[in-house]
């Protein structure tokens, strides 16, 4: 009976001795920290998106050099050219592929804002243009008689840079509203080409033109903002918005000068393009950061 009291008691310890052991077990290790990434940094980059102009419309103004035979057709044929060929041609901006690389640096200060710069290089597809735009105008006093225009211009960009300060604010540790603005550049491009021809006249029966060229590398002034998320570490990705304005050229289009069958210099008018480049740019981006995310800090575990 002693023997059998004493061996139940020595199962309850040992099961009470199992409970308290179980009870003693060390509590898991806490999470390991990962800290908030750090923008503070050089980074590089492509991008890619569509562009469009800004511009609707391409002027020409033609100055009046009378010959000076003191004809009365001639004069009146001399005013009509002239008037016909200043004028507005519509463009078509439609939109076109631009794309490139930029490479940058930001200082996060305050925890949640960003200052920095960034330069970026692109090409364009651009290419607006008014073909054959077509209008007609009589002689004043003649009739039976007036002049015939065709008229086409188109202006083009085919790379555009920019150079520009950035400034941000941190809505979470990993999203970046920021403006943008600073200095552009580009390679601009314009064209016209102006064709006259006197109806119902056989006295000049040969149509004739003027054509102007101008191609240069122009500087101007860019603005945005946008949107940029470190979805990786080192890598973040951006939407951009900038308009860009490179200001507007003058440019010659040689002499527009009518000979009749003789022959004789009968009209002559001086014609001036204007053309304007600027546009808009919607874009999206990839840049990797250099040295932008800390390194994982695991937690310390007291041992006794």
């Amino acid at each position: 009976m002693l023997r059998r009291i004493l061996l139940t008691s020595a199962s309850a310890m040992a099961l009470t001795g199992a409970a308290l052991a179980a009870d003693l077990r060390p509590p898991p290790p806490p999470p390991v920290y990962v800290p908030p990434p750090s923008w503070t940094g050089f980074y590089a980059g492509l991008n890619a998106g569509g562009t469009w102009t800004s511009v609707n419309s391409a002027n020409t103004a033609t100055a009046n050099l009378d010959p000076g035979n003191g004809l009365t057709g001639e004069t009146v044929g001399n005013i009509t050219s002239a008037a016909l060929a200043t004028t507005s041609v519509p463009l078509h901006p439609t939109a076109a592929f631009i794309g490139g690389a930029q490479l940058g640096y930001n200082y996060q200060f305050y925890n949640s804002f960003l200052a920095g710069f960034e330069a970026d290089i692109q090409g364009t597809s651009s290419d607006f243009r008014a073909v054959g735009a077509f209008s007609q105008a009589a002689f004043p006093g003649f009739p039976a008689n007036g002049i015939s225009q065709d008229i086409a211009t188109s202006q083009s960009t085919d790379w555009l840079g920019t150079v520009r300060g950035r400034l941000g604010y941190l809505f979470t540790p990993t999203l970046l509203v920021y403006g943008t603005g600073g200095f552009a550049y580009g390679q601009t491009n314009s064209t016209t080409s102006i064709t006259q021809f006197v109806v119902n006249d056989s006295f000049l029966p040969n149509a004739y033109g003027a054509f102007g060229r101008f191609s240069n590398t122009r500087t101007g002034w860019t603005a945005g903002g946008g949107l940029e998320w470190m979805f990786f570490p080192n890598w973040s990705f951006k939407v951009e918005y900038l308009y860009y304005n490179l200001g507007s050229a003058h440019y010659s289009d040689g002499v527009l000068s009518n000979y009749n069958t003789t022959p004789t210099l009968f009209t002559q008018g001086l014609p001036v393009s204007k053309a304007s480049f600027n546009g808009n740019i919607v874009r999206v981006g990839v840049n990797y950061h250099f040295f932008t995310w800390p390194p994982v800090v695991a937690p310390v575990v007291a041992k006794y």
